[in-house]
């Protein structure tokens, strides 16, 4: 059987195929062939981005080294002006695309646009602080923002501020102030550390050798390399963000932007200051009751400006600012401790102060501020509490002392004139002069322009329809309609760009402060009713005006005084709430309406955002 199987299955195999011995395939069988895998195109990115690498690095490199980093800076403002504006076109809704609320929106580009500031420092600093006055309309959450805007900063290392000095003069600072480090007999003393350091420049107490104790202001080296850029970039992104969001912010930047670079100019600080110090001898009613310093133009240069020494108390020193500045004075090292620091002033019973009243005080501010805007048309418009000293005179009266004169407007006649007119129609509700005043200087929104001013609400017809109209309506709802009513108001502000005054965005910032610093006090004067006589009687007291108006002017004006004896009776009424503990005073009271008719259009003020 199995042989026979056998034979059987080479019989099928014979008859179905043939035998063939085992051989390769030939090579046409087999096709055309492939070429060894290659990598070109990757080793091609790869060079690429080994180029991109290097040209990048060189270019941060050359830019932080020659150039103080001001590409780098503008790139990142660009970068975050597109965050924010993109953030704002997807999500300002009811329903925002990535979730959350439009207070979230509102939270995340405020920090954002904080961390650009801060981290850019210098100019961006100015900048912050140019726009934190005008915070008071912005949404709470940017509001809280800009009330943490500081013009403080890290002094630079005793080598950059030589090489400043050495610049600038040719020589070094114990040439060209004849001082000495080591205690050189015949020589003055200079202390290396900064006693004050800001955004744009720092100062250090210095004794010269004829006996004259100064203060020497010193631009941060870095300044005048990233000015033209950093100015450059906040042109650039606030035109592009005017297009995008259909808002006419742009008219006004360019007016802004030069007052910041005259900042930096203390050749021109040291004129601002000359001016000031001639308007104010001039004036009787305040020339024993403000001091401007002496400037020592043998040692002006466009970064280094030398003032007399002033010692005094500034308005914002209170017992945690005297702690801290003992722990600093401890942490120098012994030779830079070449004069004592004067924290406090010993009164009766070892208590610390001047001896002077806050009412003299805030008197003498309100006065000079009100020379400034209604008589001389010379606005110092940065009035914070930093840049005025309170000292105490011999015969026991208080001086206040202006320093740092750097940013000033100028107000032509005409303007100074219309603003004078247009601040006593508001004391008096005369619509029609306010109206037509306005309309001259190209604005629409004339009561939104009132509140502003007073910084107290002006509701006219207009603004009682509005809040009527957001009655009823959602938060949403409100965000949108106050949103479109503000859009409409800043357009109706620039109706015509040739005819709007420029001038009043610092005049409003010097306002804004002084409202913040008489609240600060405790508003211990009538700041409203001093700033209207100021506005009325410059009316007949300007000589730039025809005897025959000033005569009639007059007349008006003491019939005005009677007017403004009602402003009294508030005046002292809140006073005494106050005094006996039943309330603030009264520009707390204003602040207090600001806060309510705000609410009323949906925008919430906090705290502090007039406080300078």
């Amino acid at each position: 059987m199995e042989g026979r199987s056998g034979a059987s299955s080479l019989r099928y195999l014979s008859g179905t195929s043939s035998f063939e011995p085992l051989r390769p395939p030939s090579p046409e069988s087999l096709g055309k062939p492939t070429g060894p895998k290659t990598y070109t195109r990757s080793r091609k990115w790869l060079r690429r981005l080994v180029l991109l690498s290097v040209v990048c690095g060189t270019i941060y490199a050359v830019d932080s080294r020659f150039y103080a980093s001001s590409l780098t800076r503008t790139f990142r403002t660009f970068g975050t002006g597109a965050l924010v504006a993109v953030d704002y076109k997807l999500n300002f809704r009811p329903q925002p695309v990535t979730g959350g609320t439009i207070q979230d929106v509102h939270r995340r580009s405020a920090e954002r646009l904080f961390e650009l500031l801060r981290t850019n420092g210098g100019l961006y600093l100015k900048m912050g602080q140019a726009i934190a006055m005008q915070s008071a309309v912005l949404p709470p959450e940017f509001q809280r923002m800009f009330s943490r805007m500081f013009d403080d900063a890290p002094q630079d290392e005793w080598s950059d501020v030589e090489a400043v000095i050495r610049e600038d003069f040719g020589k070094g600072a114990e040439e060209v102030f004849g001082v000495s480090f080591t205690g050189e007999e015949g020589k003055g003393l200079m202390e290396r550390r900064a006693r004050a350091s800001a955004s744009v420049a720092q100062v250090h107490w210095a004794r010269l050798a004829d006996g004259r104790e100064v203060a020497i202001k010193v631009q941060k080296r870095e300044i005048s390399k990233q000015i033209s850029w950093d100015l450059w970039a906040f042109k650039a992104v606030t035109r592009i963000f005017s297009y995008w969001f259909d808002l006419p912010f742009y008219t006004m930047i360019p007016f802004i932007t030069e007052r910041l670079e005259l900042e930096t100019d203390f050749v021109n600080e040291a004129k601002n200051s000359e001016t000031m110090k001639k308007l104010v001898a001039g004036e009787p009613a305040l020339r024993e009751r403000v001091y401007v310093p002496i400037v020592y133009p043998e040692f002006t240069t466009r970064r280094v400006l030398v003032t007399e020494w002033i010692e005094g108390v500034r308005l914002t020193l209170q017992a945690p600012d005297v702690d801290r500045a003992r722990r600093e004075l401890r942490q120098r090292p012994l030779y830079e401790q070449l004069k004592p620091e004067r924290l406090e002033w010993k009164g009766k019973r070892g208590k610390g102060g001047l001896g002077v009243s806050s009412k003299e005080v805030m008197r003498t501010m309100v006065d000079l501020f009100s020379a400034q805007i209604f008589k001389w048309g010379v606005v110092h418009c940065d009035p914070h509490p930093g840049n005025i000293f309170i000292r105490r005179k011999p015969n026991g009266k208080a001086q206040l002392v202006l320093i740092d004169h750097g940013l000033y407007v100028y107000m032509n006649p005409g303007f100074r004139q219309q603003y004078s007119l247009f601040w006593k129609s508001l004391m008096t509700f005369d619509q029609k002069t306010i109206v037509d005043i306005t309309e001259q200087w190209g604005i629409r929104a004339s009561e939104v322009f009132a509140s502003a001013t007073l910084m107290r609400p002006y509701e006219g017809e207009e603004t009682k329809k509005f809040i009527k109209q957001l009655e009823g309506k959602s938060a949403s709802e409100k965000q949108f309609l106050v949103h479109q009513k503000m859009k409409a108001s800043l357009k109706d502000f620039l109706t015509d760009e040739d005819k709007w005054p420029k001038e009043l965005i610092f005049i409003g910032r010097n306002m804004r402060i002084v409202q913040g610093n008489n609240q600060y006090l405790g508003s211990p004067v009538n700041r409203i009713k001093l700033m209207g006589e100021w506005a009325s009687s410059s009316l007949y007291t300007d000589p730039d005006l025809p005897l025959r108006r000033r005569l009639v002017n007059a007349w008006k004006h003491l019939l005005f005084k009677t007017v403004l004896a009602a402003t009294d009776v508030a005046f002292y009424f809140f006073r005494l709430r106050q005094l006996l503990g039943w309330g603030g005073g009264m520009e707390d009271e204003v602040d207090r309406h600001m806060r309510d008719m705000a609410h009323g259009f949906g925008v919430e003020i906090q705290e502090d955002v007039f406080a300078g």
